[in-house]
């Protein structure tokens, strides 16, 4: 960590200096020890002005306030910098995260095994809780469907019933156990 302390028009005392480095040193838990920063002071009548500005690579993070007080002034500065910083790291952390994602479904989808065709049409059914009877009955009586997915009461598993190409019988797809 690289720190510079500097009073404009004023003499700064040990203290806020000491204080100065206390707080700042405390972001390194952020931000571990690879980076700088500019502790810049003023007054302005009863305003004391503290500026922080911190730099890490290309980023810059800086918080400025006003008190009648230094030290709430730098209190205040280290609150602001401690949220942006998090904001930032979560901000990266989903960025990551989201890549990560996508790196492993680009993975788990590329296919090179010669598998053709793709999903062209997505069909959504509302799978209701009913007897294989029951579903049977249903599927007999809609002549546009040629599937029922349900789910099974006596097994508690979804299972499909199907029209088989004869037209006069019908098949069951039960997920094994």
């Amino acid at each position: 960590m690289n720190l510079n302390i500097t009073g404009k028009d004023f003499e700064l005392t040990d203290a806020i200096k000491s204080y100065t480095s206390e707080k700042v040193e405390k972001l390194s838990k952020y931000l571990g020890d690879d980076f700088s920063a500019v502790a810049t002071f003023e007054i302005h009548g009863e305003e004391q002005i503290a500026e922080l500005r911190i730099t890490v690579g290309s980023t810059v993070y800086k918080a400025t306030t006003a008190s009648k007080d230094l030290y709430s002034s730098i209190d205040k500065n280290i609150g602001i910098l401690e949220g942006q910083i998090r904001k930032s790291k979560t901000k990266k952390d989903k960025q990551n995260m989201v890549e990560t994602i996508r790196i492993q479904e680009k993975e788990l989808f590329d296919f090179e095994d010669g598998i053709e065709g793709e999903v062209v049409k997505t069909i959504l059914y509302s799978v209701k809780p009913m007897m294989v009877d029951d579903a049977l009955i249903l599927l007999q009586d809609d002549a546009k469907n040629k599937f029922m997915p349900f789910i099974n009461v006596e097994t508690g598993k979804v299972n499909v019933i199907y029209k088989l190409k004869d037209g006069k019988n019908f098949g069951l797809l039960e997920p094994e156990a």
